[in-house]
């Protein structure tokens, strides 16, 4: 990729990006949360949520008049490790990962027990030399810190090294950008079904379009 020779290292997000996972599997989920809390999510409802069209996920339950806290709590008790890792698969187009002769790390809103298992089951775990599963420790990509993180471990921070984040949205492009370094927004989902445009330093559907 000749991209990758502009950048001394790389930045993923994990859903959405590298990988994505069957309907299926996020209607079942939907319907068993929504059990849970007495509230039924439609297709477009659980779409928008699973794929963070709108931005953030809290902001968009509140509109709904849910309570995030609650939502988040149902979810994460729904979610089987193993069944959304048989349920999920990697874009072939993410396959040029693996082949990065830079230091590569991996920054993701998708908890660390769900996150291990698919990267075991998709066979990426060795792609990245270091990984962040942000939590409210940690902080939230659009803010920086989670970036700032992973690029401390990579020891690529602060030194005038140039680097870019991949993600599939807004706040992955906001995060790159609030902590310097380039953005590349890779959209999946179209910006017909997203309801907006997400404009990143580069904007692909496929990493293909990079080579």
């Amino acid at each position: 990729m000749a991209l990758e020779r502009e950048y001394d290292f790389w930045l993923l997000d994990l859903d959405g990006t590298l990988v994505d996972v069957e309907w299926s599997y996020t209607r079942e989920v939907f319907d068993q949360v929504g059990d849970r809390l007495g509230r039924e999510f439609t297709d477009q409802e659980a779409d928008i949520l699973w794929n963070g069209l709108t931005g953030s996920r809290d902001r968009q339950l509140e509109e709904w008049g849910v309570d995030p806290t609650a939502f988040w709590e149902a979810f994460h008790e729904e979610e089987d490790p193993l069944v959304r890792a048989e349920q999920t698969y990697l874009h072939e187009d993410a396959a040029f990962v693996a082949d990065l002769e830079v230091p590569v790390g991996l920054v993701t809103h998708c908890q660390k027990f769900l996150c291990e298992p698919v990267l075991d089951a998709v066979g990426i775990r060795d792609w990245f030399d270091t990984r962040l599963c942000c939590t409210e420790e940690t902080g939230w990509k659009p803010d920086p810190e989670p970036v700032q993180s992973v690029m401390a471990d990579l020891g690529v921070a602060h030194n005038g090294h140039r680097g870019v984040l991949a993600g599939d949205g807004a706040n992955d492009v906001g995060a790159a950008w609030n902590a310097g370094i380039d953005a590349i927004h890779v959209e999946r989902v179209g910006h017909e079904r997203r309801g907006q445009c997400v404009l990143g330093d580069y904007r692909v559907r496929s990493f293909d379009e990079l080579s």
